[in-house]
């Protein structure tokens, strides 16, 4: 086991030893704590536990050793070489989720009330944009939506709507890769004193860390590329404000119940540890990939970042390690070309989610954003033509050239 107070310079160490702590068996790798419940020396000490006197595990939907390791070696990750106000490196929390959607839920069921608001931007990740359409106004809470890349709307409807307790945002959005300047809008939304929320999950801590900018809170699906092999379902909810996340936070993720297991900690735990290298592959493969479809005469257009011609090019650079994995093309010919192209793929899987170690390709307003509206689609940027691509780690040649014959 290596120490823990050395000094890790790199994020690569980070990701294989951070989190890590010795179990009283000295296996090498984190062992699976296939247990719902656990065990006490006294009735003393149950009380002690249970009181929050003493420190340990009382039950697996509160925690879970091989759950723990996960949480925290993501908010290693997340916090990697940053420091708070003091100058101390940045403390984070986290909590291991059944999936992306239970992080978000236990976000938004912490922080807002009946009569909240959300501000968020067009090109959401579908089930995000359902949840705030279709869930959460039986709670009272709604969503206001605006082109959040322009910071005069954003400022316009805080302004207007003093309602809006929270900004949340996900950049690069699924599936247009929009991207919103995180800088500028924490900054903003925190003048009017709201909470900000990030998605980092097409990003991974390895390309981006909100918390960097100064981000309340950043939710992961841990599904995608940090677990990388497409082994598991996850999620992160992780957050700044300590007492916030030990309290409140923690008693709302128990409550809701949507905590993750052991086995998918496991997994997850251990396909972390390539983050860095896969992550390399992934978006040295998304570059040459944008750039071939880019010269092509069937594409009219390719969302990704890394090409200096898109729109959000310059602030992707900004707070990006890299422009990322993530990729989406419109067809000239609409549906029925993106059908045809999907039918002849030879290599690359036709699928929905992303991150893992092959290409993965899907047509969203079919699949991902089939519960989304037509004309709320359309608005955000996702046409019927539009296929999103996730650049898998494949010899480059042999991807371009499934591609090739597929279009």
């Amino acid at each position: 086991m290596a120490d823990q107070n050395f000094p890790l310079t790199g994020f690569g160490s980070l990701a294989i030893h951070g989190g890590h702590e010795q179990d009283p068996q000295y296996a090498h790798l984190t062992p699976i704590f296939a247990t719902s419940t656990f065990v006490y020396d006294s009735a003393e000490q149950g009380m002690r536990r249970f009181s929050g006197e003493e420190k340990g595990y009382i039950y697996t939907r509160w925690g879970n050793p091989t759950m723990t390791e996960a949480a925290d070696k993501i908010a290693a990750m997340e916090s990697f070489g940053l420091t708070d106000g003091s100058g101390n490196p940045l403390a984070i929390k986290g909590y291991l989720q059944a999936s992306g959607m239970a992080a978000i839920s236990a976000l938004f069921m912490s922080t807002l009330k009946t009569g909240d608001k959300i501000l968020s931007h067009y090109s959401l990740y579908g089930g995000s944009q359902e949840l705030m359409d279709k869930l959460l106004p039986d709670f009272g809470i709604s969503a206001v939506i605006v082109d959040l890349r322009d910071l005069n709307k954003a400022e316009e409807a805080l302004k207007a709507d003093p309602a809006i307790k929270m900004i949340y945002l996900e950049t690069p959005a699924n599936p247009t890769l929009q991207c919103v300047d995180i800088e500028a809008l924490t900054k903003l939304g925190k003048q009017y004193g709201k909470i900000i929320a990030c998605d980092n999950t097409f990003a991974t801590p390895y390309l981006q860390q909100p918390f960097r900018f100064g981000v309340d809170f950043v939710i992961h699906s841990t599904t995608k590329f940090l677990n990388g092999h497409g082994t598991s379902i996850g999620g992160a909810f992780l957050g700044r404000d300590i007492e916030f996340m030990n309290t409140w936070g923690g008693k709302v993720h128990k409550m809701l119940g949507g905590n993750s297991n052991p086995f998918d900690a496991f997994l997850l735990v251990n396909g972390m540890k390539t983050l860095e290298v896969r992550m390399e592959r992934h978006c040295h493969n998304a570059m040459e990939v944008a750039g071939f479809f880019e010269g092509h005469a069937a594409v009219s257009k390719v969302n990704y970042t890394g090409l200096p011609n898109h729109p959000d090019h310059y602030i992707a650079a900004k707070q990006m390690r890299h422009p990322g994995a993530m990729l989406s093309i419109e067809l000239k010919g609409g549906l029925q070309a993106g059908i045809n192209m999907m039918n002849r793929l030879r290599m690359c899987t036709r699928t929905v989610s992303l991150g893992t170690c092959d290409t993965l390709m899907c047509h969203p307003a079919s699949m991902t954003h089939y519960s989304v509206p037509k004309e709320k689609r359309e608005q955000y940027g996702i046409t019927d033509g539009l296929i999103r691509i996730s650049v898998g780690m494949e010899n480059i040649q042999d991807i371009i050239a499934d591609i090739n014959q597929a279009l």
